[in-house]
């Protein structure tokens, strides 16, 4: 027992503090029988239980809006001379929260490195049933680490935590960013290949609380990611991005992917991979929004590009109420965002005369799940890829995404339980958006793409910040206007973050990526 708690907590590739580490394993890393061994279904529930998926309170509090939801304007931000500063706490904590387990829900790959050494420690039985398990969850730490990654380039990775297997603390080295997604866009493959044939058990449907054994939905999720990988890497690697794309769009049967059978009214909560909310869990987003002053409607994105096309997700993104320093909200006659020029006294004094993100939708829905990745993000690359290298239909591809999109946000809408929530629109207003409109695929080819471009940005909103900053640095687009600040060394938002204070201190393996941790270096696949 005591040595699952001390691999637990140590970490090779992050020297992270093990207080409060036992309490936080017995509480919520044992299996739901409560045994008194950590087991190979019960990390995987902890791993599944990942409150850095969850739009809880503390990550978008504390991460998603200072920093990437800033770097993106996929939200409102205060426009102060630290608005672009990483803050230094948070970005360890996230850090730690994929290292080790913590109290924001289990570190992705701390939890694997301990499922391995229970696996191989298995009789030949019992590692037959939790084979699927593992498979799902290599498939879940793959996700993770890619967003480590597009984070902060070079990460500890393949030493990270040899505790476990050699009983031996050690630091990892930090893998080759280029390399290590190699790893796992190859490693994705391999458990779509094994999930075709794979078949579920009591025991996997049971501790899934993310797919409920489901290994159809784990094979699509496995795939789906891949598929973001290879186009987030197509422009420094187009040829082998283009040729994996191309091959895995011609042969549906033999990738299945979240993509919501192509059909535009789907069925989100049966469709994309979402992380259901815990019932025990009373946070809301509205805490954080307003702690942070983002709850305002973000300027591009509102006013540049969804009220000139008449966009019929506007009524569930936003409330055309302003809201007060006080709380108090103000009734106004339409959408208007407050532009981002303000500064910081103008967006003070101006607040109740802008709109503000939607109750119903963000700010008080107690039922929204964390969204790991969702049917028009995946008809987005569709379109992508068509119109840069043929082999389909762009324009079809980017249509059935605008229509998805709608589907999706009213989907999240009609999820809050206590408050009016809006009609969905009708057919003749979609079809008025998606073919009469600025939104519409029409233009130049540079036009087209643009504009495929824009609308994932915009779908991806402030709820997936992070991977719509790493869209925003892969095709600079769209063109956001970011107000130059005079704090020295962060007057503009940065091309990746800078490895946190305690990984500099500790991990001796640092100095082979000092010359490179600046907050302007770019990430391997930002090549534009």
């Amino acid at each position: 027992m005591k040595k699952i708690l001390i691999a637990i907590c140590l970490l090779a590739g992050s020297a992270t503090m093990l207080s409060g580490c036992k309490d936080q394993l017995e509480e919520k890393y044992f299996n739901p029988d409560k045994s008194t061994t950590a087991d190979v279904p019960g990390l995987f529930s902890a791993m599944l239980n990942n409150d850095r998926v969850r739009p809880s309170y503390w990550n978008v509090r504390t991460f998603l809006l200072p920093h990437a939801a800033v770097y993106s304007q996929t939200a409102s931000f205060t426009n102060g001379n630290t608005a672009y500063q990483q803050n230094e706490n948070y970005a360890q904590g996230y850090w730690n929260d994929f290292y080790a387990p913590t109290s924001n829900g289990g570190g992705p790959l701390s939890l694997y490195r301990e499922m391995e050494n229970a696996y191989s420690a298995m009789p030949a039985d019992q590692q037959k049933t939790n084979e699927v398990i593992m498979k799902a969850a290599m498939v879940v730490l793959y996700d993770e680490a890619s967003k480590m990654v597009d984070l902060w380039g070079d990460i500890p990775f393949s030493e990270a935590g040899s505790l476990h297997s050699n009983s031996t603390i050690t630091y990892g080295k930090f893998d080759d960013q280029k390399e290590l997604y190699s790893t796992i866009i190859s490693g994705l493959d391999a458990a779509s290949t094994y999930f075709s044939t794979a078949t579920t058990n009591a025991t996997f449907s049971r501790y899934d609380i993310l797919l409920s054994g489901n290994v159809d939905k784990w094979r699509r999720y496995a795939n789906s990611i891949r598929l973001r990988l290879l186009m987030r890497m197509s422009n420094a690697e187009e040829n082998t991005a283009k040729t994996e794309i191309l091959k895995m769009l011609a042969s549906p049967t033999q990738y299945p992917l979240v993509d919501g059978g192509n059909v535009a009214a789907y069925n989100p909560a049966s469709s994309d991979i979402l992380l259901r909310p815990l019932t025990t869990n009373t946070d809301n987003l509205n805490s954080a929004l307003t702690e942070i002053g983002s709850y305002s409607a973000p300027d591009y994105m509102l006013n540049t590009v969804m009220l000139p096309a008449n966009d019929p997700r506007i009524p569930v993104m936003f409330d055309k109420y302003g809201r007060t320093t006080n709380n108090v909200f103000v009734p106004n006659p339409t959408w208007r965002a407050q532009p981002v020029s303000f500064t910081s006294e103008q967006q003070a004094s101006t607040l109740a005369d802008y709109a503000i993100l939607d109750s119903a939708t963000f700010l008080q829905n107690r039922n929204m799940p964390g969204i790991v990745i969702t049917a028009p993000e995946v008809n987005f690359i569709k379109a992508e890829a068509y119109q840069r290298w043929g082999g389909g239909d762009a324009k079809a591809a980017y249509d059935l995404a605008l229509r998805q999109s709608v589907t999706f946000y009213y989907f999240l809408n009609h999820l809050n339980t206590t408050l009016k929530t809006e009609a969905t629109p009708a057919t003749s207003v979609i079809d008025a958006f998606v073919n009469n409109s600025s939104a519409s695929y029409t233009g130049t080819d540079a036009q087209k793409l643009s504009k495929i471009y824009t609308q994932k940005w915009l779908h991806f909103g402030f709820l997936q910040s992070i991977q719509a900053w790493s869209e925003y640095r892969r095709t600079n687009t769209p063109s956001l206007t970011f107000p130059v600040q005079t704090l020295v060394n962060y007057q503009n938002p940065p091309t990746r973050l800078v490895y946190p204070s305690e990984e500099k201190t500790f991990n001796p393996n640092y100095d082979a990526v000092r010359a490179e941790d600046t907050r302007t270096t770019k990430i391997f696949w930002d090549v534009n």
